[in-house]
């Protein structure tokens, strides 16, 4: 049974934009807006409400909220 790669929100204030692509696309999805849009200036990125929630999940998960 193939899985399909979870949709990430991709939103480009200066546009007014936002989108969702799979995982395995956000990259080339963000290069190519980027570019094409914005002369490569790093305009659109993943949800900054996503990246601080992944980021809280990533440090919780190496332990950096544990107290001594």
């Amino acid at each position: 049974m193939p899985t399909e790669d979870p949709a990430v929100p991709i939103v480009c204030t200066e546009c007014e934009t936002e989108t969702r692509v799979p995982l395995s696309e956000v990259a080339d999805a963000l290069s190519r807006h980027n570019e094409g849009t914005h002369g490569g200036e790093e305009v659109a990125e993943v949800d900054p409400g996503l990246k601080d929630q992944l980021a809280d999940l990533v440090a919780e998960d190496i332990g950096l909220f544990e107290e001594d």
